[in-house]
């Protein structure tokens, strides 16, 4: 244990979640007096470390970065007083026991064949391909049809949270952001070196106030499956479940599949993108108009 390690100037990935997930924290919730003298929002050091068990002067050292190796002992009671979920207390683990960071090749990964195959005989289920960070490397034609965000050489980040067409397609928007924000936060803590994250998570802080506020909370929550609900300017709303595939044998590839309960007006409005897939593309599309909507 390297208790020399860091300084308060520079407090580690540990020790800004630490700091960042106690600001979050409500006196009030552990019957803990407020009595209006809080200078900083969430619980005082000293209040974490009693109820963690630990010195505080150990806890002051965790979040200043002089020491970033606690057990894992240490680890759960931090998470339990943090009112950690699962992903956030694996993610906590991660940070407490860092993999030796690896740099990721600048080379993009290619798409296997038969994936980019099976999504292209897809006839009413639109899938893409994205990379750690959001890039989308492959799509099939229903789904650059729904979303310009689908297109493959763009970020989902980017466009979710820079392109105003984007944002007025998500009627679930804002929890969108949640979502995609957590995510790539878990992949930030997963050591490795990927410097396109860092180029991604500057550029996005710069342009977005949404989501610089996202990132200082510190979530992080692997994105998985769930519910996408949609306001298509052609088809009007949509309701589709999202799949989440990880594909074997890539560096971190993974399948997007959208589809819809069947019979549903959903499935009706899928059918209809279809039909628009197979028609001959207009001088100036909807996408090519959206794409000119993105704010930089």
């Amino acid at each position: 244990m390297d208790a020399t390690a860091g300084s308060s100037h520079d407090p580690g990935p540990l020790g800004e979640y630490l700091r960042a997930r106690r600001a979050q924290l409500q006196p009030e919730s552990f019957g803990l007096p407020d009595l209006n003298r809080r200078r900083v929002p969430g619980l005082r050091r000293q209040e974490v470390a009693l109820l963690a068990g630990i010195s505080t002067e150990y806890y002051i050292r965790l979040e200043q970065g002089r020491d970033r190796h606690p057990s894992s002992q240490v680890v759960e009671a931090l998470a339990g007083v943090l009112h950690l979920d699962p992903d956030g207390t694996a993610h906590l683990h991660r940070l407490a026991t860092p993999a030796p960071r690896k740099r990721r090749p600048n080379r993009t990964e290619p798409v296997p064949r038969g994936i980019q195959q099976l999504m292209a005989s897809w006839t009413a289920s639109p899938a893409l391909v994205i990379g750690n960070i959001g890039d989308v490397r492959a799509a099939n034609p229903l789904a650059e049809l729904l979303s310009p965000a689908n297109r493959p050489g763009a970020n989902l980040l980017r466009e979710t949270f820079l392109n105003p067409a984007v944002r007025d397609l998500h009627r679930d928007w804002d929890d969108l952001t949640v979502s995609l924000a957590a995510g790539l936060r878990a992949y930030a803590g997963t050591g490795s070196d990927d410097p396109r994250l860092a180029a991604l998570v500057g550029e996005l802080s710069v342009h977005s106030e949404t989501f610089r506020r996202l990132w200082a909370r510190h979530d992080a929550r692997p994105r998985t499956g769930g519910t996408a609900l949609f306001d298509h300017p052609q088809l009007g709303p949509l309701d589709l479940r999202l799949e989440k595939l990880a594909i074997t044998g890539s560096a971190g590839l993974v399948l997007l599949v959208y589809h819809a309960e069947p019979d549903s007006p959903s499935a009706h409005g899928l059918a209809l993108l279809a039909n628009l897939a197979d028609r001959p593309p207009s001088p100036d599309p909807p996408q090519a108009r959206a794409r000119r909507g993105l704010s930089r």
